[in-house]
């Protein structure tokens, strides 16, 4: 049977073959990881939908075909797919409806590492890849190759992934518990939530670094944005003192720190859905209404631009928002998303405020109507009660879609959303 190259998110139409984990002839089990596929929002594990022989590949690594092509044949072993001609047109025709058989989940792009735990001897196999149960442990690549590192067994850990799936925090938890004690650590600053190392030059001075695939995507989706959707840019400055004092006395409670950029994905949520006309997509047959208030936010990180996006964003709590999107940076910054993860926003932050720009315009994420460029508060000189006095003031600029929000729209979301800024007692941590 023809294994296809599968959709692993709803704007994917092509996939990059990354890596082979099993070679041909090798025996998998079903629900096995056997791959991974490089896609437009991630990197990720491609699991055998059936048992059988990987009699042939049909894809090499590195190779990039479009979704329901043949990459490989799963048989019995018995020759039925090796030395075969590759599948004919009429058989790729068919391939897509295969396409819900495969299971993916997301996967640490690591080229070295080993797909299994093993000397070699068939009761190290047995315990780096079963559970003791006659079931597959399932754990990233990277999570294998830690617990390799430091002599531990996958059986003896528990996976708090999805579907108890091991991950780099858990192998690091177990290593960590081995190690005798130390002096208690100062305590770590608050990490600011959109804030990432900027990627280092690895190539010398006039050599040409090839993309990443996320750049390539990145870069794309950037001309086609700015090339086919008519922007149009308006800016506010908010009063942030009031927001300011509030997340002082939130974080002084203790529990789940909160960040301004916390507090200006829940106001832009809030404001959504008070102006719901911002939380649309424009369409060739009219303007789609979304249904949820998903909000997401662009991480920079090396290798290319991500936006996590936080489902219904407008029904959670603060503290709830703050928490969601902690998780999400961790799991971005270490290539642990998946690529739900990525996909349905309608609104999107971009915030470069950390690195103390005041003001910029982005650009639109289609199909979502609006981006919000976020600047740095900063302590300026204001008109208050006729007095010069000093006031913490952050600017942000609403690019918005002319053929969905017209100026007075764009203006009048700003408005709701300044409003819920300086009043932030709304918001409702």
């Amino acid at each position: 049977m023809d294994l296809t190259m599968p959709r692993l998110s709803d704007t994917m139409e092509e996939g990059t073959l990354g890596r082979w984990l099993k070679a041909e002839g090798e025996t998998i089990e079903k629900g096995e990881v056997i791959a991974e596929i490089q896609t437009d929002k991630a990197n990720m594990e491609l699991e055998a939908f059936q048992g059988g022989v990987l009699e042939r590949i049909l894809v090499r690594e590195g190779e990039t075909v479009p979704i329901g092509q043949a990459i490989a044949v799963i048989g019995t072993g018995q020759g039925n797919g090796a030395g075969q001609a590759p599948p004919s047109a009429q058989q790729r025709a068919s391939a897509p409806a295969q396409e819900e058989q495969v299971q993916a989940a997301p996967a640490q792009a690591e080229p070295t590492a080993p797909s299994r735990i093993s000397d070699g001897s068939p009761r190290q196999e047995q315990a780096a890849t079963s559970d003791g149960r006659g079931g597959r442990i399932k754990a990233s690549p990277l999570a294998r190759r830690l617990a390799q590192e430091h002599g531990l067994e996958l059986s003896s850990l528990r996976g708090t992934g999805p579907n108890g799936r091991i991950t780099r925090d858990d192998v690091e938890r177990a290593v960590a518990a081995q190690q005798p004690p130390v002096a208690a650590a100062q305590p770590e600053p608050e990490q600011q939530p959109t804030a990432a190392p900027a990627p280092q030059p690895t190539a010398a001075p006039g050599d040409v670094q090839p993309f990443t695939r996320i750049q390539s995507i990145v870069a794309r989706r950037m001309v086609e944005s700015k090339t086919q959707v008519p922007h149009i840019y308006l800016t506010v400055e908010i009063d942030m003192a009031k927001a300011m004092r509030l997340r002082e006395e939130i974080n002084g409670l203790g529990g789940q720190k909160v960040s301004y950029n916390d507090l200006v994905i829940k106001a832009s949520a809030m404001a959504l859905r008070e102006y719901p006309r911002a939380n649309t997509s424009y369409t060739e047959g009219g303007i789609r209404q979304n249904r949820g208030v998903n909000v997401g936010f662009a991480i920079a990180q090396e290798g290319g631009l991500i936006v996590p996006v936080i489902r219904d964003t407008d029904q959670k709590s603060l503290r709830q928002v703050a928490a969601e999107a902690r998780e999400l940076i961790g799991r971005a910054r270490e290539n642990r998303h998946s690529a739900q993860e990525l996909s349905g926003g309608t609104f999107t932050v971009s915030n470069l405020g950390m690195y103390g720009v005041e003001e910029f315009q982005a650009v639109i994420n289609q199909p979502e109507a609006a981006i919000l460029a976020v600047g740095a508060i900063l302590q300026k000189p204001v008109v208050q009660d006729g007095q010069i006095v000093v006031g913490n003031r952050m600017r942000v600029t609403l690019s918005a879609d002319h053929r969905v929000l017209y100026g007075a729209d764009a203006a009048e979301f700003l408005a709701i959303l300044k409003r819920l800024l300086e009043e932030p007692l709304n918001l409702g941590f």
